[in-house]
């Protein structure tokens, strides 16, 4: 559970003291709990997995969760749209069945017509790592070429597009992150 505890605590980015207020017990404790160095009761356990909005066997499983890690192969990948054609534009998801995500991961075939690729926008953040070929990301008011390794961090909130220029069709990498998730609510003490 020590480790569990801990990694379940930051997914739902609360701090040791946050979550000890929300779960009725001391941060002393909690920590005590983190560590291995105390168990808590059935009723804490409860509070603790109603806070962190689990099942409370997941607080004491001794399997690593595949949510916890999760491995997907290159031809493992699930395609999200377009055809799975090289040169054509597609999209292929990367841990698509892992839910809960804050970041989205997802290769990216860009087409080499910049008219099949219409401007998009959407709340977040993106990041682009041009894994093979060039690149070209279009801005309303600026365009930047991208070359294999090369990458760009941005607000998606600006309009983008991309295409794939030169010879070899472009193969990119492109990881969103959302806005910051909510922080737990509260959670009432249970009777």
């Amino acid at each position: 559970m020590t480790s569990r505890l801990r990694v379940l605590r930051k997914q739902n980015r609360l701090s040791l003291e946050a979550l000890a207020a929300q779960a009725g017990v001391t941060k002393s404790y909690l920590s005590k709990v983190e560590r291995g160095m105390s168990v808590p009761s059935i009723a804490t356990a409860l509070r603790l997995a109603q806070v962190l909005r689990v099942d409370v066997g997941r607080l004491f499983s001794d399997q690593v969760e595949p949510e916890l890690v999760t491995v997907v192969r290159a031809g493992e990948r699930s395609p999200v749209s377009g055809a799975p054609i090289p040169g054509a534009p597609h999209y292929e998801g990367i841990a698509t069945g892992l839910s809960g995500k804050k970041m989205v991961p997802f290769m990216m075939y860009p087409p080499a017509d910049p008219a099949d690729s219409p401007f998009r926008s959407h709340a977040g953040e993106e990041f682009f790592f041009v894994h093979a070929g060039r690149v070209e990301l279009e801005f309303p008011e600026r365009t930047v070429t991208l070359e294999t390794g090369d990458s760009v961090y941005f607000n998606s909130a600006l309009p983008h597009r991309s295409r794939s220029i030169g010879e070899v069709p472009a193969a990119v990498l492109v990881i969103i992150h959302d806005e910051p998730a909510e922080a737990a609510e509260p959670v009432p003490a249970l009777p």
